[in-house]
């Protein structure tokens, strides 16, 4: 079929940097995170300096960022099944009362004169649960507040409230740690919780409907990995995310002894060059949408990989005088990836899951900073700094140039995200409880035989997508009996999840498969599709 050749509208020029910041819910939330997260900064500066002080060693001192972390690595998970399932607002709510009695325990040890290094890695552990535990709301809201094509901008805005306050809040925090302490900078840290409180509170999210049927934690846990599993798009962002952040933290984790031992700097200094680095992710914010007109999402990787690994390079090998303009180049390379990344993964997850996949994005990107950070901790220990970061600077460039042959998949963020009204409601004679199951459903579709090859090949895909959507053990099989005949078999838990799956997780990409899939069929659609409710356990 051909159709007569139109003329192509010119492409729509990306939205501008600062868009959404126009939206009055996501302003005060961004203003809110990014209080809050000038407090964060301020707190990583002094307990980093606390352990400086007392002259603990590089893998101790390094701790700070994975005991920050390595909650990702528990919680993550949990936190975007709780973030699909309840209330993101009210889940924020909660959360964050409970970090901000975290921060105020540690101020009060502080004050007190009884913190010790020990006490101090465990705090910020509890702090880092906190924030594992908010952060998939975080990034799942985000759709929510501003339309879709201002989400790269939204995503690039998010990682300023992190990476605006590394400009501001280790500057601050080095100035206050040098004339009051850290105990001072911790309290600071407590009060900014309170702004983010306000904020949440102060916002008035549309209530969502919930069904009676509500998925169940563990269900949803499960069925967000599956669909990651499932997803060759999201796959392949996980990796480039490992490739990355692996090897890039070696910077944050060991700038504290660098400032000390290789630039001799002071708290106030070490607040300055941290400082640095994040004016930098506030310029490349600036520069992003000029990048991505003129770069591919695969070229804006490779180039900040590069840029990355020089400001590594730099630390380890130039004067102080040459670092710190590298450090605002890094600083900008840093938020290139992050934004690209998280882009892209915004506009690939279905709405239905998009906590739990964030949730795994991540688990992924932060875990492997918390691994990381441990990890050139004690090579720094056993060789030297300098040389954990040359290792380091190495394997971010190897990363740069593995996008060659490892990108990110061609129709990342390019997919028709809505729920289909394709699959029709099935038909049952009796009411099936939402408990009841497992379900096996049984669709049948007649091919000819020249066409057997091209359909066998179009439902892989279409099998990816009933298990991205809650099914398992897909199979396509032949009829014994009549060799056009063939049957695709899957299994759902249960009927609510076969409701689900069909009625609120079936997307406009999925039909599309099944379409592609039914254009070798003889028919155009399927013969028959039947559902199978397991029988109950007769009582003995």
């Amino acid at each position: 079929m051909t159709t007569a050749p139109t003329s192509t509208p010119p492409a729509a020029a990306p939205p501008g940097a600062w868009a959404p910041l126009r939206i009055r819910v996501f302003r005060i939330l961004f203003i809110a995170q990014l209080v809050s997260n000038v407090g964060l900064w301020m707190q990583t500066v002094g307990a980093q300096w606390f352990l400086v002080e007392r002259h603990s060693s590089a893998t101790v001192i390094a701790l700070v960022q994975t005991a920050s972390l390595l909650p990702t690595l528990f919680l993550a998970l949990l936190a975007g099944g709780l973030a699909d399932l309840l209330d993101r607002r009210r889940l924020l709510i909660v959360v964050s009362t409970g970090t901000a009695v975290a921060a105020a325990v540690t101020t009060l040890l502080a004050w007190t004169d009884v913190l010790t290094p020990q006490t101090l890695l465990l705090m910020t552990f509890l702090l880092g649960c906190g924030s594992s535990l908010s952060a998939p709301a975080w990034q799942a809201i985000q759709p929510e507040l501003v339309p879709k094509e201002q989400i790269p901008a939204a995503s690039a805005l998010g990682s300023v409230t992190v990476n605006g306050a590394r400009a501001v809040g280790p500057a601050v925090g080095g100035v206050v740690v040098a004339l009051a302490g850290p105990a001072a900078v911790f309290a600071l840290n407590t009060l900014t919780f309170l702004v983010i409180i306000g904020a949440l509170v102060a916002w008035r999210r549309p209530v969502a409907e919930v069904g009676v049927d509500r998925e169940r934690l563990g269900r949803s846990v499960v069925t967000g990995v599956h669909y990651v599993r499932s997803a060759p798009i999201v796959r392949r962002i996980m990796l480039r995310s490992v490739l990355f952040a692996f090897p890039a933290s070696a910077l944050w984790a060991l700038l504290p002894l660098a400032s000390s031992q290789e630039l001799h700097l002071g708290a106030t200094g070490y607040g300055g060059v941290l400082g640095l680095l994040g004016a930098g992710a506030v310029g490349g914010v600036a520069l992003y949408p000029a990048l991505r007109r003129h770069l591919p999402p695969n070229g804006v990787l490779a180039a900040s990989a590069v840029a990355y690994a020089l400001g590594v390079l730099a630390l380890a090998l130039l004067p102080i005088w040459a670092v710190l303009p590298m450090l605002v180049v890094a600083g900008a390379a840093w938020i290139g990836t992050l934004t690209t990344l998280n882009a892209s993964l915004q506009l690939s997850l279905a709405g239905w899951v998009r906590a739990r996949g964030m949730s795994v994005y991540l688990l992924v990107f932060m875990g492997s900073q918390a691994l990381g950070s441990f990890a050139w901790g004690a090579l720094a220990s056993h060789t030297s700094v300098r040389t954990a970061f040359l290792v380091a600077a190495t394997l971010v460039l190897a990363a740069g140039l593995s996008t060659a042959a490892l990108p990110l998949h061609p129709a990342t963020g390019t997919l028709p995200r809505g729920v289909s009204t394709a699959w029709p409601t099935p038909t049952v004679v009796f009411g099936p409880e939402p408990d009841d199951g497992p379900v096996v459903v049984m669709r049948t579709y007649r091919v000819a035989p020249e066409a057997a090859s091209d359909f066998d090949r179009a439902m892989v895909a279409v099998g990816r997508a009933r298990r991205r959507t809650g099914g398992h053990s897909w199979g396509l099989y032949r009829d014994g009996v009549d060799p056009d005949l063939r049957v695709e078999q899957f299994t759902v838990p249960s009927w609510a999840e076969f409701e689900r799956q069909h009625g609120q997780r079936w997307t406009d990409s999925d039909h599309d498969l099944v379409a592609a899939a039914l254009q070798h069929t003889t028919t155009g659609s399927p013969e028959s599709e039947q559902h199978l409710l397991a029988v109950p356990r007769p009582p003995r």
